[in-house]
Formats: C-alpha cells, structure tokens, sequence
C-alpha cells in the first residue's frame, strides 16, 4: 500500500510541475540577434535552452512510467 501510496503522490507532483514548468520558457525576443526567421548569438542560445527545458519536462512522463511498472508488477507479485 505504500507503493500505491508514494505513486499517486509522484504521479500528482509530475503532473503539476509538468503542467507548470514545462510551459515556462525565457522571453528571448529582447536579447540582441534576435530574429523571427532565424536568430544567432544569445537569441539562438536563449531559445536552444527554451527548447531543452521543454524537453526536460517531458523526460518526466518517463520516470512515471517506470515508477507505474514498478507499483504494478510489485502489486501482481503480492496477489
């Protein structure tokens, strides 16, 4: 039961701070070289570090992946 427990728990944390963080990004549109079409320098960077920080955030629908297989083949195991 107390893997059931701390699963939901996870599963409500991830869901929050997904839903949170992984929509903020940094506003990049005051930073010098930045275009619309194609910006360099640190534009490029600001927006290269926006694009990994998103996909960070999603890495974490994986770890509640795993942590569900573990809860449920440990409760199969039980019965």
């Amino acid at each position: 039961m107390a893997l059931v427990g701390a699963f939901i728990g996870i599963a409500i944390l991830l869901g929050i701070s997904v839903q949170i963080l992984g929509n903020s990004v940094s506003d990049c549109t005051n930073l010098p070289g930045y275009d619309a079409n194609g910006s360099s320098g640190w534009a490029l960077a600001c927006e290269d570090q926006n694009a990994q920080t998103q996909s960070a955030f999603g890495l974490l629908v994986i770890v509640l992946i795993v942590v569900a297989a573990v809860v449920i083949l440990t409760v199969v195991k039980l019965l």
